[in-house]
């Protein structure tokens, strides 16, 4: 066997190692999930392509519809995954995102960005943005897909994700505030244990700069820390939800971000929720959770809250 095919580059675990090939190694299984209706749920699903160029797809999660002209909150979810996993066609986020839609009773689209470090970062950034842009271009009932023009409502659009998917979430939200669309308001933002950096150095700095050559890994970098973002004050939306867990290394970096919103002059309201005794992203892994359950539940009355 040729020495190169077996020799290791790289390796972060939980994530994937690089080998000396070029080949990358995900240590995280894919259990691809096909579109389907939910026999538990009643939503339904079903595969879209944003960009064929870049072949940047999504999948489209909607609860059971009431008549033809109900109108439901609409969600632009993206998935964690420490910007190097994960997709929405994956067994874990399809159960998360049809109990969101159905406990929510909202239109949830979920990006499959590309993935680093094969599409170094930013990469999943601006395709998360080409995502809104697409979902924006329903607004006047002429996009490209009929569930969205006949059934959502864009007075009422969210965005969130967690871990990874969180911090593109809230970028996604200050490009909305320095961007702004016609017909097209996002009310909230919702943030489940949100990866953001700090001034030190951790274990998982070495991943991030692989990830995203050029940036520092550090709060100096606006993308990875708000407080580095001279944009968060207008940041687009009226109101914030940050999710934490009390054993979640990633804890701080939650409460740090409530806090810089509330002292940078943006005008929103921003609210905590904390599930104690719980590490990070456990509703994940463990949906049926007693407060796993209460966690969803939060997320949905927050969407649906005025």
């Amino acid at each position: 066997m040729d020495s190169s095919t077996i020799e290791i580059t790289h390796e972060f675990p939980a994530f994937f190692r690089v080998h000396k090939d070029g080949r990358i190694q995900r240590f995280k299984p894919f259990i691809y999930v096909p579109p389907t209706v939910d026999p538990q749920t009643g939503v339904i699903s079903k595969d879209i392509t944003i960009a064929p160029e870049i072949e940047l797809k999504a999948r489209i999660f909607m609860p059971e519809i009431n008549g033809q002209d109900q109108k439901l909150p609409l969600v632009l979810h993206f998935h964690g995954g420490g910007f190097c996993i994960g997709s929405p066609f994956d067994a874990i986020i399809y159960s998360l995102l049809t109990s969101l839609a159905s406990k929510a009773r909202a239109i949830v689209v979920s990006v499959d960005y590309r993935l680093a470090p094969e599409h170094p970062l930013p990469i999943a950034y601006d395709d998360s943005w080409s995502a809104l842009q697409w979902m924006a271009a329903h607004s006047t009932g002429k996009g490209p897909d009929p569930w969205l023009n006949q059934h959502a409502d864009f007075g009422r659009v969210f965005l969130g994700g967690e871990s990874a998917g969180a911090n593109i979430a809230h970028h996604v939200a200050v490009r909305v505030g320095s961007s702004g669309f016609d017909g097209f308001r996002v009310h909230g933002l919702f943030l489940v244990h949100a990866y953001f950096v700090d001034h030190e150095p951790n274990k998982f700095t070495p991943m991030i700069r692989f990830l995203y050559p050029g940036s520092s890994g550090l709060d100096d970098d606006p993308k990875l820390s708000p407080k580095a973002d001279p944009g968060l004050c207008k940041m687009g939306c009226s109101k914030v939800m940050v999710c934490v867990a009390s054993k979640d290394l990633l804890k701080p970096r939650g409460e740090d971000y409530c806090e810089i919103l509330k002292n940078r002059g943006w005008e929103g309201t921003v609210e905590l929720v904390e599930s104690e005794g719980e590490d990070h992203c456990f509703h994940l892994f463990n949906p049926t959770n007693e407060k796993a359950v209460v966690l969803m539940q939060t997320l949905a009355s927050f969407i649906n809250q005025d």
